[in-house]
Protein backbone atom coordinates (compact mmCIF):
# COMPACT_ATOMS: atom_id res chain seq x y z
CA UNK A 1 0.00 0.00 0.00
CA UNK A 2 1.53 3.52 -0.68
CA UNK A 3 1.68 5.88 1.96
CA UNK A 4 -1.36 8.12 0.25
CA UNK A 5 -3.50 5.36 0.69
CA UNK A 6 -1.78 3.88 4.32
CA UNK A 7 -2.41 7.53 5.53
CA UNK A 8 -6.37 7.49 4.29
CA UNK A 9 -6.36 4.02 6.06
CA UNK A 10 -5.20 4.68 9.14
CA UNK A 11 -7.60 7.84 9.00
CA UNK A 12 -10.47 6.05 8.61
CA UNK A 13 -9.27 3.63 11.44
CA UNK A 14 -9.24 6.16 13.70
CA UNK A 15 -12.87 7.49 13.05
CA UNK A 16 -14.18 4.03 13.18
CA UNK A 17 -11.95 3.88 16.59
CA UNK A 18 -13.23 7.16 17.90
CA UNK A 19 -17.06 6.40 16.99
CA UNK A 20 -17.16 3.25 18.51
CA UNK A 21 -15.66 4.93 21.69
CA UNK A 22 -18.65 6.57 21.62
CA UNK A 23 -20.97 3.77 21.76
CA UNK A 24 -19.17 3.10 24.64
CA UNK A 25 -19.65 6.55 26.40
CA UNK A 26 -23.58 6.44 25.54
CA UNK A 27 -23.37 2.47 27.65
CA UNK A 28 -21.85 3.70 30.44
CA UNK A 29 -24.15 6.94 30.64
CA UNK A 30 -27.34 4.35 30.50
CA UNK A 31 -25.79 2.52 32.72
CA UNK A 32 -25.47 5.47 34.92
CA UNK A 33 -28.84 7.45 34.67
CA UNK A 34 -31.02 4.87 32.94
CA UNK A 35 -33.45 7.05 32.26
CA UNK A 36 -30.85 9.58 30.28
CA UNK A 37 -32.30 9.80 26.14
CA UNK A 38 -28.75 9.30 23.74
CA UNK A 39 -28.93 11.30 20.34
CA UNK A 40 -25.94 11.06 18.30
CA UNK A 41 -22.61 10.21 18.43
CA UNK A 42 -20.15 11.11 15.87
CA UNK A 43 -16.04 11.10 15.31
CA UNK A 44 -15.04 14.39 14.91
CA UNK A 45 -11.30 15.91 14.19
CA UNK A 46 -9.15 14.76 16.98
CA UNK A 47 -12.20 12.60 19.01
CA UNK A 48 -15.84 12.26 19.33
CA UNK A 49 -19.00 13.31 21.09
CA UNK A 50 -22.40 12.42 21.79
CA UNK A 51 -24.76 14.86 22.96
CA UNK A 52 -27.38 13.48 25.63
CA UNK A 53 -30.63 14.56 26.85
CA UNK A 54 -30.37 13.98 30.90
CA UNK A 55 -33.94 15.52 31.60
CA UNK A 56 -33.62 17.42 35.10
CA UNK A 57 -30.38 15.97 35.37
CA UNK A 58 -27.01 18.31 35.52
CA UNK A 59 -24.00 16.96 34.42
CA UNK A 60 -20.49 18.62 34.37
CA UNK A 61 -16.91 17.68 34.08
CA UNK A 62 -16.51 16.36 37.72
CA UNK A 63 -18.92 13.19 36.43
CA UNK A 64 -16.54 12.75 33.89
CA UNK A 65 -14.10 9.76 35.70
CA UNK A 66 -16.89 7.93 37.23
CA UNK A 67 -18.25 7.85 33.26
CA UNK A 68 -14.72 6.42 32.41
CA UNK A 69 -14.73 4.07 35.12
CA UNK A 70 -17.78 2.90 33.81
CA UNK A 71 -16.59 2.30 30.19
CA UNK A 72 -13.86 0.83 31.48
CA UNK A 73 -15.72 -1.76 32.82
CA UNK A 74 -18.37 -2.18 29.94
CA UNK A 75 -15.84 -2.76 27.40
CA UNK A 76 -14.00 -6.03 28.44
CA UNK A 77 -17.50 -7.44 27.43
CA UNK A 78 -17.96 -5.94 23.96
CA UNK A 79 -16.45 -8.65 21.96
CA UNK A 80 -17.66 -7.41 18.67
CA UNK A 81 -20.42 -4.68 16.94
CA UNK A 82 -23.42 -6.92 15.76
CA UNK A 83 -25.09 -5.43 12.43
CA UNK A 84 -28.58 -5.73 12.88
CA UNK A 85 -30.54 -4.74 9.93
CA UNK A 86 -34.31 -3.71 10.38
CA UNK A 87 -37.31 -2.23 9.24
CA UNK A 88 -38.72 1.16 10.69
CA UNK A 89 -41.52 -0.21 12.47
CA UNK A 90 -39.02 -2.25 14.63
CA UNK A 91 -36.53 0.85 15.02
CA UNK A 92 -39.37 2.64 15.93
CA UNK A 93 -40.09 0.00 18.86
CA UNK A 94 -36.84 -0.13 19.82
CA UNK A 95 -36.61 3.37 20.62
CA UNK A 96 -40.41 3.86 21.47
CA UNK A 97 -39.47 6.30 24.30
CA UNK A 98 -36.54 8.78 22.46
CA UNK A 99 -38.03 11.20 20.26
CA UNK A 100 -34.76 12.47 18.99
CA UNK A 101 -34.01 8.47 17.72
CA UNK A 102 -37.80 8.58 16.04
CA UNK A 103 -37.11 11.81 14.44
CA UNK A 104 -33.79 10.30 12.77
CA UNK A 105 -35.61 7.11 11.93
CA UNK A 106 -38.33 8.86 9.94
CA UNK A 107 -35.81 10.55 8.23
CA UNK A 108 -34.11 7.89 7.20
CA UNK A 109 -37.30 6.16 5.77
CA UNK A 110 -38.07 9.06 3.73
CA UNK A 111 -34.82 9.31 2.62
CA UNK A 112 -34.93 5.33 1.76
CA UNK A 113 -31.96 3.96 3.86
CA UNK A 114 -31.31 0.54 4.83
CA UNK A 115 -31.97 1.27 8.74
CA UNK A 116 -29.37 -0.27 10.92
CA UNK A 117 -28.77 -1.26 14.86
CA UNK A 118 -25.16 -1.80 16.09
CA UNK A 119 -25.18 -4.04 19.18
CA UNK A 120 -22.42 -4.61 22.06
CA UNK A 121 -22.35 -5.95 25.16
CA UNK A 122 -26.31 -4.97 27.02
CA UNK A 123 -26.14 -1.64 24.55
CA UNK A 124 -27.78 -1.40 21.12
CA UNK A 125 -27.76 2.09 19.05
CA UNK A 126 -29.28 2.89 15.96
CA UNK A 127 -26.52 3.35 13.46
CA UNK A 128 -24.89 3.61 9.80
CA UNK A 129 -21.91 1.85 10.68
CA UNK A 130 -18.12 2.70 10.99
CA UNK A 131 -16.61 0.80 13.87
CA UNK A 132 -13.32 -1.49 15.26
CA UNK A 133 -13.83 -4.79 14.71
CA UNK A 134 -12.43 -6.02 18.59
CA UNK A 135 -13.70 -2.95 21.04
CA UNK A 136 -12.79 -5.34 23.99
CA UNK A 137 -9.03 -5.05 22.13
CA UNK A 138 -8.45 -2.26 20.60
CA UNK A 139 -10.50 0.44 22.81
CA UNK A 140 -8.21 0.66 25.53
CA UNK A 141 -6.46 4.43 24.96
CA UNK A 142 -9.27 6.96 25.41
CA UNK A 143 -10.18 9.67 27.83
CA UNK A 144 -13.28 12.27 28.44
CA UNK A 145 -12.74 15.91 27.99
CA UNK A 146 -15.38 18.03 28.97
CA UNK A 147 -18.85 18.69 29.42
CA UNK A 148 -20.65 21.41 26.69
CA UNK A 149 -24.58 22.69 25.87
CA UNK A 150 -25.63 21.73 22.09
CA UNK A 151 -28.65 22.22 20.60
CA UNK A 152 -30.56 19.04 19.10
CA UNK A 153 -29.20 19.43 15.29
CA UNK A 154 -27.26 23.00 16.14
CA UNK A 155 -30.84 24.64 15.43
CA UNK A 156 -31.14 27.13 18.70
CA UNK A 157 -34.94 26.36 17.96
CA UNK A 158 -34.42 22.91 19.07
CA UNK A 159 -33.69 21.72 23.16
CA UNK A 160 -30.76 21.94 24.84
CA UNK A 161 -28.95 18.91 24.98
CA UNK A 162 -26.04 17.94 27.09
CA UNK A 163 -22.40 16.84 25.37
CA UNK A 164 -19.51 14.97 26.15
CA UNK A 165 -16.66 15.14 24.40
CA UNK A 166 -14.09 12.53 24.33
CA UNK A 167 -10.96 11.32 22.45
CA UNK A 168 -9.42 7.89 21.63
CA UNK A 169 -6.00 7.05 20.12
CA UNK A 170 -4.09 3.44 19.05
CA UNK A 171 -1.79 4.12 21.95
CA UNK A 172 -0.91 5.20 25.20
CA UNK A 173 1.64 7.79 23.98
CA UNK A 174 -0.80 8.99 21.48
CA UNK A 175 -2.98 10.01 24.00
CA UNK A 176 -1.13 11.43 26.37
CA UNK A 177 0.29 13.57 23.44
CA UNK A 178 -2.80 14.93 23.00
CA UNK A 179 -3.80 15.46 26.58
CA UNK A 180 -0.72 17.33 27.46
CA UNK A 181 -1.22 19.04 24.40
CA UNK A 182 -5.13 20.34 25.70
CA UNK A 183 -3.40 21.27 28.95
CA UNK A 184 -0.84 23.28 27.17
CA UNK A 185 -3.62 24.84 24.80
CA UNK A 186 -5.60 26.28 27.97
CA UNK A 187 -2.64 27.83 29.15
CA UNK A 188 -1.85 29.50 25.80
CA UNK A 189 -5.41 30.83 25.00
CA UNK A 190 -5.07 33.83 23.54
CA UNK A 191 -8.39 35.27 25.11
CA UNK A 192 -6.80 34.88 28.17
CA UNK A 193 -3.53 35.60 27.40
CA UNK A 194 -5.14 39.14 25.46
CA UNK A 195 -6.79 39.52 28.54
CA UNK A 196 -4.00 39.30 30.81
CA UNK A 197 -1.48 40.82 28.22
CA UNK A 198 -3.92 43.75 27.45
CA UNK A 199 -3.78 43.08 23.87
CA UNK A 200 -7.61 43.27 22.57
CA UNK A 201 -11.08 43.41 24.39
CA UNK A 202 -14.34 42.49 22.85
CA UNK A 203 -16.83 45.09 23.97
CA UNK A 204 -20.54 44.09 24.36
CA UNK A 205 -21.62 47.52 23.86
CA UNK A 206 -19.57 47.20 20.32
CA UNK A 207 -20.67 43.99 19.45
CA UNK A 208 -19.75 40.28 19.67
CA UNK A 209 -17.49 39.63 16.88
CA UNK A 210 -15.84 43.13 16.98
CA UNK A 211 -12.33 42.96 18.40
CA UNK A 212 -10.75 46.67 19.92
CA UNK A 213 -7.10 46.37 19.92
CA UNK A 214 -5.76 48.02 23.57
CA UNK A 215 -2.23 49.93 23.03
CA UNK A 216 -0.22 46.64 23.36
CA UNK A 217 -2.35 44.76 20.76
CA UNK A 218 -1.74 47.57 18.48
CA UNK A 219 1.82 47.84 18.90
CA UNK A 220 2.20 44.32 17.78
CA UNK A 221 -0.54 44.61 14.97
CA UNK A 222 1.06 47.66 13.35
CA UNK A 223 4.29 46.16 13.61
CA UNK A 224 3.17 42.57 11.84
CA UNK A 225 1.51 45.48 9.21
CA UNK A 226 4.65 47.57 8.78
CA UNK A 227 6.99 44.24 8.47
CA UNK A 228 4.70 42.08 5.59
CA UNK A 229 4.00 45.56 3.76
CA UNK A 230 8.20 45.98 3.63
CA UNK A 231 8.28 42.50 2.45
CA UNK A 232 5.74 42.84 -0.51
CA UNK A 233 6.97 46.05 -1.57
CA UNK A 234 10.55 44.64 -2.46
CA UNK A 235 8.96 41.96 -4.05
CA UNK A 236 7.18 44.41 -5.98
CA UNK A 237 3.97 44.54 -5.03
CA UNK A 238 1.98 48.22 -4.70
CA UNK A 239 -0.05 49.35 -1.92
CA UNK A 240 -3.65 50.85 -2.74
CA UNK A 241 -6.22 51.97 0.00
CA UNK A 242 -10.04 50.97 -1.07
CA UNK A 243 -13.09 52.11 1.21
CA UNK A 244 -15.16 49.70 3.56
CA UNK A 245 -18.45 50.04 1.43
CA UNK A 246 -19.58 49.71 -1.84
CA UNK A 247 -22.84 49.99 -4.32
CA UNK A 248 -24.15 46.07 -4.04
CA UNK A 249 -24.54 45.98 -8.00
CA UNK A 250 -20.45 45.77 -7.69
CA UNK A 251 -20.87 42.39 -5.39
CA UNK A 252 -23.68 41.40 -7.66
CA UNK A 253 -21.40 41.67 -10.74
CA UNK A 254 -18.65 39.35 -8.84
CA UNK A 255 -20.97 36.99 -7.75
CA UNK A 256 -20.58 37.17 -4.09
CA UNK A 257 -24.24 38.31 -4.12
CA UNK A 258 -25.44 34.99 -4.88
CA UNK A 259 -23.04 32.62 -4.48
CA UNK A 260 -21.34 34.13 -0.69
CA UNK A 261 -23.93 33.72 2.71
CA UNK A 262 -22.27 35.80 4.61
CA UNK A 263 -22.84 39.70 3.39
CA UNK A 264 -24.68 41.56 6.30
CA UNK A 265 -28.10 43.39 5.19
CA UNK A 266 -27.38 46.11 2.54
CA UNK A 267 -28.75 49.89 3.47
CA UNK A 268 -29.86 52.62 1.34
CA UNK A 269 -28.30 55.98 0.55
CA UNK A 270 -30.00 58.41 -2.03
CA UNK A 271 -31.59 55.52 -3.48
CA UNK A 272 -28.92 53.61 -4.07
CA UNK A 273 -28.01 50.09 -2.45
CA UNK A 274 -24.88 49.94 -0.85
CA UNK A 275 -22.99 47.11 1.36
CA UNK A 276 -20.05 47.08 3.84
CA UNK A 277 -17.12 44.70 1.91
CA UNK A 278 -17.22 41.35 2.43
CA UNK A 279 -13.97 40.99 0.10
CA UNK A 280 -11.49 43.10 -1.06
CA UNK A 281 -11.20 41.79 -4.67
CA UNK A 282 -14.16 43.68 -6.66
CA UNK A 283 -12.63 46.63 -5.30
CA UNK A 284 -8.67 45.75 -6.59
CA UNK A 285 -10.68 45.04 -10.10
CA UNK A 286 -11.59 48.67 -10.12
CA UNK A 287 -7.94 49.68 -9.89
CA UNK A 288 -6.81 47.30 -12.52
CA UNK A 289 -10.03 48.65 -14.46
CA UNK A 290 -9.02 52.52 -14.25
CA UNK A 291 -7.11 52.51 -17.32
CA UNK A 292 -5.78 50.16 -20.38
CA UNK A 293 -3.27 47.94 -19.47
CA UNK A 294 -0.23 46.27 -21.59
CA UNK A 295 0.95 42.94 -21.27
CA UNK A 296 4.47 45.10 -20.39
CA UNK A 297 2.49 45.79 -17.33
CA UNK A 298 1.89 42.52 -16.00
CA UNK A 299 2.47 40.70 -13.60
CA UNK A 300 0.43 43.92 -11.92
CA UNK A 301 0.85 43.02 -7.90
CA UNK A 302 -2.32 45.12 -6.03
CA UNK A 303 -1.83 45.11 -2.39
CA UNK A 304 -3.87 46.16 1.17
CA UNK A 305 -4.13 45.45 4.46
CA UNK A 306 -7.89 46.23 4.18
CA UNK A 307 -10.64 45.15 6.56
CA UNK A 308 -13.92 43.50 5.60
CA UNK A 309 -17.06 42.35 7.09
CA UNK A 310 -18.72 39.30 7.45
CA UNK A 311 -21.96 38.17 9.28
CA UNK A 312 -20.52 35.35 10.60
CA UNK A 313 -22.55 33.54 13.14
CA UNK A 314 -22.61 33.94 16.83
CA UNK A 315 -21.87 30.45 17.53
CA UNK A 316 -18.38 30.60 15.66
CA UNK A 317 -17.11 33.62 17.25
CA UNK A 318 -13.92 32.65 18.90
CA UNK A 319 -11.89 35.59 20.29
CA UNK A 320 -9.76 36.69 17.61
CA UNK A 321 -10.10 33.43 15.80
CA UNK A 322 -13.22 33.70 13.91
CA UNK A 323 -14.52 37.61 13.82
CA UNK A 324 -16.89 40.21 12.28
CA UNK A 325 -14.40 42.31 11.17
CA UNK A 326 -11.08 41.47 10.05
CA UNK A 327 -8.36 42.99 8.16
CA UNK A 328 -6.56 40.89 5.57
CA UNK A 329 -3.13 41.40 4.14
CA UNK A 330 -5.05 41.02 0.86
CA UNK A 331 -3.34 40.71 -2.37
CA UNK A 332 -4.57 40.54 -6.23
CA UNK A 333 -2.08 40.18 -8.87
CA UNK A 334 -2.99 40.19 -12.26
CA UNK A 335 -0.78 37.98 -14.91
CA UNK A 336 -0.73 36.71 -18.32
CA UNK A 337 -1.64 32.75 -18.37
CA UNK A 338 2.01 32.57 -19.48
CA UNK A 339 3.36 33.63 -16.02
CA UNK A 340 1.47 31.57 -13.67
CA UNK A 341 3.46 29.17 -12.92
CA UNK A 342 6.51 31.84 -12.56
CA UNK A 343 4.06 34.23 -10.10
CA UNK A 344 2.78 30.95 -7.78
CA UNK A 345 6.16 29.81 -7.13
CA UNK A 346 7.49 34.08 -5.70
CA UNK A 347 4.11 33.74 -3.74
CA UNK A 348 5.22 30.30 -2.05
CA UNK A 349 8.63 32.07 -1.37
CA UNK A 350 7.11 34.60 0.23
CA UNK A 351 4.86 32.72 2.43
CA UNK A 352 7.31 29.81 3.14
CA UNK A 353 10.02 33.13 3.93
CA UNK A 354 7.09 34.68 6.49
CA UNK A 355 6.30 30.91 8.36
CA UNK A 356 10.24 30.17 8.74
CA UNK A 357 10.82 34.02 10.47
CA UNK A 358 7.90 32.85 13.10
CA UNK A 359 9.45 29.52 13.50
CA UNK A 360 6.61 27.29 11.54
CA UNK A 361 8.93 24.86 10.18
CA UNK A 362 6.55 22.21 9.78
CA UNK A 363 4.09 22.48 6.88
CA UNK A 364 1.74 21.46 3.99
CA UNK A 365 -0.02 22.43 1.77
CA UNK A 366 -4.20 21.52 0.74
CA UNK A 367 -5.45 21.72 -2.41
CA UNK A 368 -9.11 23.12 -2.52
CA UNK A 369 -10.97 22.02 -6.10
CA UNK A 370 -14.41 21.84 -6.88
CA UNK A 371 -16.92 19.46 -6.60
CA UNK A 372 -17.75 18.22 -10.21
CA UNK A 373 -20.63 16.63 -8.63
CA UNK A 374 -21.88 20.36 -7.74
CA UNK A 375 -20.75 22.58 -10.70
CA UNK A 376 -23.95 24.70 -10.42
CA UNK A 377 -22.02 25.74 -6.75
CA UNK A 378 -19.05 27.39 -8.85
CA UNK A 379 -19.06 30.20 -11.79
CA UNK A 380 -17.44 29.21 -14.93
CA UNK A 381 -17.07 26.55 -17.28
CA UNK A 382 -15.35 23.23 -16.80
CA UNK A 383 -12.26 23.13 -18.48
CA UNK A 384 -11.38 26.27 -17.20
CA UNK A 385 -11.54 25.15 -13.63
CA UNK A 386 -9.45 21.98 -14.98
CA UNK A 387 -6.82 24.46 -16.34
CA UNK A 388 -6.86 26.32 -12.85
CA UNK A 389 -6.75 23.17 -11.16
CA UNK A 390 -3.57 21.56 -13.04
CA UNK A 391 -1.71 24.44 -12.25
CA UNK A 392 -1.88 24.60 -8.77
CA UNK A 393 -1.18 20.86 -8.35
CA UNK A 394 1.95 21.22 -10.45
CA UNK A 395 2.94 23.99 -8.38
CA UNK A 396 2.81 22.03 -5.19
CA UNK A 397 4.78 19.74 -6.74
CA UNK A 398 7.43 21.93 -8.49
CA UNK A 399 8.23 23.55 -4.59
CA UNK A 400 8.05 20.28 -3.25
CA UNK A 401 5.38 20.86 -0.59
CA UNK A 402 3.82 17.93 0.98
CA UNK A 403 0.11 18.35 0.20
CA UNK A 404 -3.43 16.82 0.04
CA UNK A 405 -6.36 17.10 -1.90
CA UNK A 406 -9.57 19.51 -0.68
CA UNK A 407 -11.98 18.20 -3.03
CA UNK A 408 -15.44 20.80 -3.13
CA UNK A 409 -13.55 23.17 -0.71
CA UNK A 410 -12.94 25.53 -3.63
CA UNK A 411 -13.87 29.20 -3.39
CA UNK A 412 -16.94 29.60 -5.79
CA UNK A 413 -14.83 31.49 -8.55
CA UNK A 414 -11.74 29.39 -8.42
CA UNK A 415 -9.37 26.45 -6.71
CA UNK A 416 -7.04 27.50 -4.25
CA UNK A 417 -3.99 26.47 -2.12
CA UNK A 418 -3.61 26.65 1.76
CA UNK A 419 -0.95 26.38 3.60
CA UNK A 420 -1.48 24.85 6.95
CA UNK A 421 1.05 25.02 9.74
CA UNK A 422 2.17 23.45 12.73
CA UNK A 423 2.66 26.01 16.15
CA UNK A 424 5.13 24.86 19.19
CA UNK A 425 2.90 22.77 20.62
CA UNK A 426 2.07 20.45 17.87
CA UNK A 427 -1.24 21.98 16.16
CA UNK A 428 -1.83 22.73 13.30
CA UNK A 429 -3.30 26.13 12.01
CA UNK A 430 -4.27 27.23 8.07
CA UNK A 431 -2.30 30.87 6.95
CA UNK A 432 -1.56 31.50 3.54
CA UNK A 433 -4.15 31.32 0.43
CA UNK A 434 -3.25 31.41 -2.93
CA UNK A 435 -6.36 31.41 -5.45
CA UNK A 436 -6.58 30.97 -8.99
CA UNK A 437 -9.48 32.66 -10.93
CA UNK A 438 -9.97 32.79 -14.38
CA UNK A 439 -13.84 33.89 -14.25
CA UNK A 440 -13.54 37.42 -12.19
CA UNK A 441 -11.50 38.78 -15.30
CA UNK A 442 -14.82 37.93 -17.67
CA UNK A 443 -17.24 39.11 -15.20
CA UNK A 444 -15.43 42.52 -15.33
CA UNK A 445 -14.21 42.16 -18.55
CA UNK A 446 -10.79 42.64 -17.73
CA UNK A 447 -8.10 43.13 -20.66
CA UNK A 448 -4.53 44.06 -21.63
CA UNK A 449 -3.22 44.18 -24.89
CA UNK A 450 -1.06 41.83 -26.13
CA UNK A 451 2.21 42.17 -28.12
CA UNK A 452 0.41 41.87 -31.35
CA UNK A 453 -1.88 44.80 -30.36
CA UNK A 454 -4.72 42.47 -29.55
CA UNK A 455 -6.95 42.10 -26.56
CA UNK A 456 -6.09 39.19 -23.67
CA UNK A 457 -7.90 38.36 -20.77
CA UNK A 458 -5.47 38.15 -17.57
CA UNK A 459 -5.78 35.98 -14.85
CA UNK A 460 -6.11 36.62 -11.35
CA UNK A 461 -4.50 35.29 -7.94
CA UNK A 462 -5.75 36.39 -5.01
CA UNK A 463 -3.65 35.97 -2.12
CA UNK A 464 -3.67 36.07 1.75
CA UNK A 465 -0.17 35.53 3.17
CA UNK A 466 -0.55 35.87 7.18
CA UNK A 467 -4.70 35.69 6.32
CA UNK A 468 -6.24 38.06 8.55
CA UNK A 469 -4.30 40.10 10.87
CA UNK A 470 -6.75 38.70 13.76
CA UNK A 471 -6.36 35.48 13.22
CA UNK A 472 -3.07 35.63 12.54
CA UNK A 473 -2.03 37.08 15.95
CA UNK A 474 -4.73 35.04 17.57
CA UNK A 475 -2.16 32.05 16.89
CA UNK A 476 0.74 33.84 18.02
CA UNK A 477 -0.47 34.47 21.11
CA UNK A 478 -0.77 31.08 21.31
CA UNK A 479 2.58 29.87 19.56
CA UNK A 480 4.88 31.94 21.48
CA UNK A 481 2.63 32.11 25.13
CA UNK A 482 2.48 35.53 24.28
CA UNK A 483 6.36 35.69 24.78
CA UNK A 484 6.89 37.42 21.64
CA UNK A 485 10.51 38.02 20.17
CA UNK A 486 11.82 41.11 20.69
CA UNK A 487 10.66 43.24 17.70
CA UNK A 488 7.22 42.41 18.47
CA UNK A 489 6.99 42.80 22.16
CA UNK A 490 4.81 45.84 23.04
CA UNK A 491 7.25 47.01 25.65
CA UNK A 492 10.80 45.51 24.46
CA UNK A 493 12.86 46.62 28.07
CA UNK A 494 11.44 47.34 31.10
CA UNK A 495 13.82 49.96 33.54
CA UNK A 496 13.53 49.05 36.97
CA UNK A 497 15.41 51.67 40.07
CA UNK A 498 16.08 49.76 43.35
CA UNK A 499 15.28 52.73 45.29
CA UNK A 500 13.91 55.96 44.36
CA UNK A 501 17.37 58.06 44.34
CA UNK A 502 17.38 55.48 40.73
CA UNK A 503 14.75 57.03 39.63
CA UNK A 504 16.34 59.86 37.35
CA UNK A 505 18.81 57.33 35.90
CA UNK A 506 15.73 54.92 34.73
CA UNK A 507 14.13 57.92 33.15
CA UNK A 508 17.18 59.33 31.30
CA UNK A 509 17.94 55.32 30.56
CA UNK A 510 14.42 54.71 29.23
CA UNK A 511 14.58 58.22 26.85
CA UNK A 512 18.26 57.16 25.63
CA UNK A 513 16.55 53.59 24.55
CA UNK A 514 12.61 55.27 23.15
CA UNK A 515 15.13 57.85 21.05
CA UNK A 516 16.85 54.95 19.50
CA UNK A 517 13.54 53.07 18.89
CA UNK A 518 13.19 50.48 21.59
CA UNK A 519 10.12 50.45 23.07
CA UNK A 520 11.16 51.00 26.93
CA UNK A 521 9.56 51.83 29.96
CA UNK A 522 10.35 52.26 33.83
CA UNK A 523 8.91 50.97 36.50
CA UNK A 524 9.00 53.62 39.58
CA UNK A 525 6.18 52.31 41.66
CA UNK A 526 6.94 52.56 45.53
CA UNK A 527 7.31 48.65 45.38
CA UNK A 528 10.44 46.16 45.96
CA UNK A 529 12.72 45.52 43.34
CA UNK A 530 11.52 41.83 43.03
CA UNK A 531 7.61 42.76 42.75
CA UNK A 532 8.58 45.15 40.02
CA UNK A 533 11.00 42.05 38.22
CA UNK A 534 7.66 39.84 38.96
CA UNK A 535 5.49 41.96 37.13
CA UNK A 536 7.29 42.47 34.23
CA UNK A 537 7.76 38.33 34.04
CA UNK A 538 4.06 38.40 33.78
CA UNK A 539 4.05 40.73 31.38
CA UNK A 540 6.68 38.39 29.18
CA UNK A 541 8.80 41.69 28.88
CA UNK A 542 12.13 40.12 27.20
CA UNK A 543 14.73 42.23 28.71
CA UNK A 544 14.53 43.78 32.08
CA UNK A 545 17.23 46.58 32.99
CA UNK A 546 17.97 46.66 36.82
CA UNK A 547 19.70 50.18 37.85
CA UNK A 548 20.79 50.32 41.57
CA UNK A 549 23.97 52.58 42.95
CA UNK A 550 26.75 50.65 40.15
CA UNK A 551 24.72 51.15 37.55
CA UNK A 552 24.30 54.61 38.34
CA UNK A 553 27.53 55.65 38.81
CA UNK A 554 28.94 53.67 35.84
CA UNK A 555 26.87 54.26 33.12
CA UNK A 556 26.08 50.30 33.24
CA UNK A 557 23.01 48.30 32.98
CA UNK A 558 22.44 44.93 35.16
CA UNK A 559 20.06 43.25 32.88
CA UNK A 560 17.74 40.07 33.45
CA UNK A 561 15.88 38.74 30.65
CA UNK A 562 12.41 36.82 30.95
CA UNK A 563 14.15 33.92 31.00
CA UNK A 564 15.98 33.99 34.40
CA UNK A 565 19.59 34.90 32.78
CA UNK A 566 21.21 37.68 34.41
CA UNK A 567 23.62 39.63 32.37
CA UNK A 568 25.57 42.39 34.79
CA UNK A 569 27.68 44.94 33.60
CA UNK A 570 26.66 45.85 30.10
CA UNK A 571 27.11 49.58 28.83
CA UNK A 572 24.32 51.34 26.79
CA UNK A 573 25.70 51.51 23.51
CA UNK A 574 26.25 47.94 23.51
CA UNK A 575 23.18 46.38 25.39
CA UNK A 576 21.36 48.89 21.98
CA UNK A 577 23.40 47.39 19.45
CA UNK A 578 22.27 43.76 20.47
CA UNK A 579 18.97 44.77 20.55
CA UNK A 580 19.22 46.57 17.41
CA UNK A 581 20.77 43.19 16.06
CA UNK A 582 17.95 40.84 17.62
CA UNK A 583 15.49 43.25 16.16
CA UNK A 584 17.18 43.25 12.80
CA UNK A 585 17.04 39.66 12.13
CA UNK A 586 13.42 38.54 13.43
CA UNK A 587 15.09 36.05 16.35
Amino acid sequence: MDKKNSNQSDELYLQNLRHSCAHLLAAAVLELWPKTKPTIGPSIENGFYYDFDFGDVKISDSDLPKIETKMRELVKDWKEFKRIEVDSAHATKQFSSNEYKKELIEEFKAEGQKLTLYASGAFTDLCRGGHCERPDKELQFFKLLSVAGAYWRGDEKNPMLTRIYGTCFTSQAELDRYVWQQEEAKKRDHRKLGKDLKLFIISADVGSGFPLYLPNGFIIRRELSHWIMYEKERRGYQFVWTPHVAKSTLYRKSGHWQKYDAMFNPMRLNGEEYVVKPMNCPHHFQVYLSEPRSYRELPLRIAENATVYRNEKAGELAGLLRVRSLTQDDTHTFVRHDQISEEIDRILELATFIFRTFGFSDYKARISTRDTEKQEKYLGKPDVWDTAEKALVDAIARNHIESFMGIGEAAFYGPKIDIIVKDAIGREWQLSTIQLDFNQPENFDMNYVNEKGELERPAVIHIAILGSFERFLAILIEHYAGAFPLWLSPVQLGIIPIAERHNATAVKTRDFFIAHGIRAEVDDRNETMQAKVRNYSLQKIPYMAIIGDTERDNGSLAIRTRRGENLKGIHLDGFLKNLQQEIDHKT
